[in-house]
């Protein structure tokens, strides 16, 4: 999950820029200011470009798999992100959760650069049944991850199961 207070949003960042290579770093740069370009006639290429990088920032040690993307398509993507930023620092995201009444679990990698504490401290404060589960070794994508996969599924089926 991504965070839901805009406190932990610098944290994401750093956390990924720390895990790239000063190569990768500032093709990362690169990549933003071609997105951030109006001129730009194709943006799809280069986000799926940028979504490469973030996902190798974003993994403790993944299992070798396809990209489960079936397109990249940055004029979608900016249009749901703009919506969701603004729920998110106006606080209504969160507050949508009061109306949850089913159980919900997050189950979250240590290593996932949204730090696990952006997902658990705000959820536990709005949801009624809130179950937190972190995962070892473990990044974004726990059913890729060598050392969580495992974990994972298991408590997931635990989950299910209740």
């Amino acid at each position: 999950s991504g965070v839901f207070s805009n406190a932990y949003v610098e944290t994401i960042k750093r956390n990924r820029l720390s895990r790239l290579s000063a190569g990768e770093r500032a093709r990362m740069d690169e990549l933003l200011e071609v997105l951030g370009d109006p001129s730009t006639a194709d943006k799809d290429t280069p986000f799926a470009e940028l979504g490469d990088l973030i996902a190798r920032a974003d993994a403790y040690d993944p299992l070798p798999h396809q990209n489960d993307a079936t397109a990249f398509q940055h004029d979608i993507f900016e249009a749901v992100w703009r919506d969701a930023e603004e729920l998110r620092a106006g606080g209504r995201l969160l507050e949508m959760g009061r109306d949850i009444a089913c159980p919900v679990v997050a189950i979250h990698g240590d290593f996932d650069p949204h730090p696990w504490e952006g997902i658990k401290k705000p959820l536990e404060e709005v949801l009624h049944d809130f179950r937190f589960v972190l995962l070892e070794k473990c990044g974004h994508h726990p059913w890729y991850e060598k050392h969580a996969r495992e974990d994972f599924f298991k408590a997931l089926e635990e989950e299910v199961g209740r």
